[in-house]
């Protein structure tokens, strides 16, 4: 059992726990009666073989921790029992028996503490299941919409692949809004300096995003960038993917660790807390935040330029909802996004993720693709997902129903608002005018760019 307990714990171990969240509490029951399709989330994800091993040790194994629980409550009460009829008494043959149960007791309560730590640990490493609207193909999403173009053929022909000519590291250093090379003497690969029209550039996305989601009902936010990993670990981000390469910066000697994206605070700002029953849902914030990726480094020509990079600037929305109203929220924040695109004037596609692209507490995720002439490729610039209940069990936030007075837990929904460097590829690539040497700005952006029309060297 030693060896099945190390495989289910892994992943969670690698933190160090401080205990500051609630224990989540996984529905077993839950899990036993959906076998099925928590198997087919498994599969389709293509999840470790370790994760299926944990749901065969739900199945196999949940109803042996019930009956020993039943055996120690019996014993418990049994013993409690005969105790009481020896107050004052040397009754060497009822003591032995008392001694017995006492044993037995001990023996059955490290079985039930393993147990009972293996079926938790198991339940914690099972992927959220699978919405049904989620294409049946692993591996290839859906288009459901096109954006500022008719076809993804359209998209290209509007900048023909010729990285030579909108490559955006070449074109920002040849403008000098971008320093990579002292960036490097400095901090390292994958890092940079944003410099004149290019670091007025971030801000004027930060704040159009910022304004546009304060518009749609949206509470700002400032959250920390250094967190607990706990809150981390139970908001779906491991320290390691399943190629042990590390993802999460972890601050050396303590429980900390630096947030990949704001979706980590904003989801942990009600931790361990209830809604009340006439809280009015969603709630919804956007969180401006510097974001830290450890696996920049690890994709070959993603690793030029500012299309991977390690810190970077992200406006992030997040939602606190109900169950009944996830799944159109989930449309409702594709289409806020659809509405930044289409105001920045990007030629794009919204994608239905496939399986083996949904992290595992996403339930659904929808991706938004920009064409990059300079890349040669269509680049992810927007991500939204229902992550259901996976990450409010984990965190412990749960409201009361108002009708049935119930407690239940949250559902909890994230998107991006503003992935500043990948849009900033984006709109070098797309924009560019190799005659004028100049960025055209979109309309949208110039009132917070001192009403430049376009970006010339520096």
């Amino acid at each position: 059992m030693s060896s099945i307990i190390k495989r289910f714990t892994r992943s969670s171990s690698t933190f160090k726990n401080t205990n500051i969240l609630l224990k989540p509490a996984f529905d077993l029951k839950r899990v036993i009666a959906n076998k099925d399709a928590y198997l087919d989330s498994i599969s389709r994800r293509n999840c470790l073989p370790s994760v299926k091993e944990g749901l065969e040790y739900i199945l196999n194994n949940r109803e042996l921790e019930k009956n020993i629980s039943s055996s120690l409550n019996q014993l418990r009460a049994e013993r409690k029992k005969l105790a009481s009829t020896i107050k004052g008494k040397q009754d060497t043959q009822t003591l032995d028996t008392l001694k017995s149960y006492k044993k037995q007791i001990q023996d059955l309560e490290v079985q039930q503490s393993v147990l009972a730590k293996t079926l938790h640990d198991a339940a914690d490493n099972l992927p959220n299941l699978l919405d049904p609207g989620v294409p049946e193909d692993p591996e290839e999403g859906t288009v459901v919409e096109f954006i500022n173009c008719d076809s993804e053929l359209h998209g290209e022909q509007l900048r023909p692949k010729d990285s030579s000519i909108y490559d955006h590291k070449t074109i920002a250093e040849k403008l000098n809004i971008v320093d990579f090379s002292t960036a490097s003497r400095v901090s390292g690969s994958s890092w940079y300096y944003l410099k004149g029209d290019g670091a007025l550039l971030e801000q004027a996305l930060v704040q159009y995003g910022l304004k546009k989601a304060r518009l749609n009902g949206y509470k700002m936010l400032i959250p920390p960038s250094i967190v607990q990993s706990e809150v981390v670990n139970a908001c779906g981000f491991k320290p390691r993917d399943q190629n042990n390469e590390q993802q999460v910066y972890s601050i050396e000697g303590s429980s900390l660790a630096l947030t990949a994206t704001a979706e980590i605070p904003l989801g942990g700002l009600h931790s361990s807390s209830t809604f009340p029953s006439k809280q009015d849902f969603p709630v919804k914030y956007v969180g401006v935040s510097r974001s830290y990726r450890a696996e920049a480094g690890a994709r070959g020509k993603d690793t030029k330029g500012l299309y991977r990079v390690h810190e970077f600037t992200k406006v992030e929305l997040f939602h606190f909802t109900t169950e009944e109203n996830s799944q159109e929220e989930l449309e409702q924040l594709k289409q806020f996004q659809i509405e930044i695109i289409k105001d920045l004037g990007l030629s794009a596609k919204m994608i239905n993720m496939p399986t083996t692209d949904l992290g595992a507490p996403a339930s659904k995720k929808y991706d938004c693709e920009a064409w990059m002439p300079g890349r040669g490729a269509w680049g992810e610039l927007t991500s939204s997902s229902n992550c259901t209940d996976f990450q409010s069990r984990r965190l412990g936030i749960k409201h009361i129903d108002g009708e049935s007075g119930k407690l239940k837990y949250v559902h909890t929904l994230n998107g991006t608002c503003m992935a500043v460097p990948r849009v900033i590829v984006a709109l070098i690539e797309q924009f560019y005018d190799p005659a004028t040497e100049s960025i055209l700005i979109p309309k949208v952006l110039r009132p917070y760019m001192d009403d430049k029309e376009r970006i010339v060297k520096n």
